[in-house]
């Protein structure tokens, strides 16, 4: 069994008012989300929240970049800091936004253990859209959320693109990209930079499972992957309280199936769900149906044959198991659940493994996966981690992102 840590993300930064004396309302997602029992139903530990910066657009104009590139910058930093945490501890982070500009945090989290393992971390993006808008293909910015898939494949502006240095967070060849619509505006922009999709239409025609499956596939080449899904991916005739609801997307069922299917594997490092709008849900049904969504979808990483998360190896590694594959983070399955919340997690007795450097050894970043030690010999050196429809109206809104 893994243990889920809940994170709220609840920043508004990356979207653009809804009128000009309004703040969007999906920073209010995380707390509707608890109010239908979330955190019991999924047994999970409450990592808390990460509360961020003040939402002033101010006296932005087109053509000033990215509003609240700072203030998103600085709250990235600090969510890969805590999803950081959250993996350290050997559990499964589920990160509650908030709009898409969430995604570069996890993305930043994602890059560190990728560079701590010596390997490439890939990323599932479930979206409605494919937020690809970037200097390259529009005739100017502004809105994160419509920017972070661009973004955190190293297009746009370096404050956001390259936080730390680090550029591209996912390469392009370590993305798949599913539920965008078939019209959808950058579609060629994804085909042409080698990005991988499989819009509505042929995600409905393979299946949901055979998708989740084919993602894995898709990423085989990677240490591990993390989950985005954007509620948006939904159509607004099943759930309509988003920024920007868009006709030809699916229903909860097969939304359900599909993140039970991208989850169901220790090589799934973590989910965030972003842009639920409680404000086009006063009744909280959509809330709801959301939580039951989730709560069904992540069924597999609570059940109790699932096993810790592990990292595939790096390309340039050769690995020589000599006994079951160590996990990350540093408690055992029972551990998470005997513990207390603010507990600190025992260490696991699981056997390290050997592994052959064909390259230079990976360094590990702060805050990020506490190695055990390996013994020392001439050709060896630190492993990092190793492998083995009801139907509803929608409601009258501009899109914004």
């Amino acid at each position: 069994m893994r243990r889920i840590a809940v994170l709220d993300a609840p920043s508004n930064l990356g979207l653009r008012p809804p009128t000009p004396t309004a703040v969007p309302g999906c920073g209010k997602a995380p707390g509707a989300l608890r109010d239908q029992g979330l955190l019991a139903r999924l047994r999970a530990r409450d990592a808390g929240c990460l509360t961020p910066p003040r939402y002033d657009p101010g006296d932005w104009r087109p053509g000033d970049g990215v509003c609240h590139a700072p203030e998103i910058a600085a709250y990235s930093a600090a969510l890969a800091d805590r999803i950081g945490s959250i993996i350290d501890r050997g559990e499964f982070p589920l990160v509650l936004g908030g709009d898409c500009s969430i995604l570069l945090g996890s993305a930043l989290a994602m890059h560190r253990l990728g560079e701590a393992v010596g390997g490439r971390i890939g990323l599932v993006f479930v979206d409605g859209h494919s937020d690809f808008r970037h200097p390259g293909n529009a005739s100017y910015v502004g809105a994160a959320a419509g920017e972070d898939l661009a973004l955190v494949t190293g297009r746009g502006q370096a404050d956001l693109a390259a936080i730390e240095g680090r550029r591209p967070y996912f390469r392009d060849i370590d993305v798949v990209v599913l539920g965008i619509r078939a019209q959808d505006e950058y579609r060629l922009d994804l085909q042409a930079a080698g990005i991988t999709t499989r819009p509505v239409p042929t995600l409905r025609a393979e299946g949901a499972a055979r998708t989740a499956q084919w993602a894995h596939e898709e990423l085989a080449d990677c240490a591990g992957y993390w989950v985005h899904v954007d509620v948006d991916v939904l159509d607004p005739a099943v759930m309509s309280a988003v920024d920007a609801p868009d006709p030809g997307g699916i229903a909860f069922a097969e939304l359900e199936i599909l993140l039970a299917g991208l989850v169901d594997t220790p090589h799934c490092l973590g989910v965030e769900l972003t842009v639920f709008d409680p404000d086009y849900d006063q009744d909280g049904a959509y809330a709801a149906e959301i939580v039951n969504t989730v709560v069904a979808g992540l069924a597999p990483v609570t059940a109790p044959n699932a096993v810790s998360p592990r990292l595939l190896p790096a390309p340039s590694q050769r690995v020589r198991p000599v006994g079951p594959a160590p996990v990350i983070g540093i408690s055992t399955p029972d551990d998470a659940q005997e513990s207390s919340d603010d507990a600190a997690p025992a260490p696991s007795s699981d056997p390290a493994i050997e592994v052959e450097l064909v390259g230079p050894p990976a360094s590990v970043g702060p805050g990020l996966l506490r190695r055990r030690p390996q013994p020392e010999a001439d050709d060896s050196g630190e492993s990092g981690v190793p492998p083995p429809v009801t139907e509803g109206s929608p409601p009258s809104v501009t899109s914004i992102a």
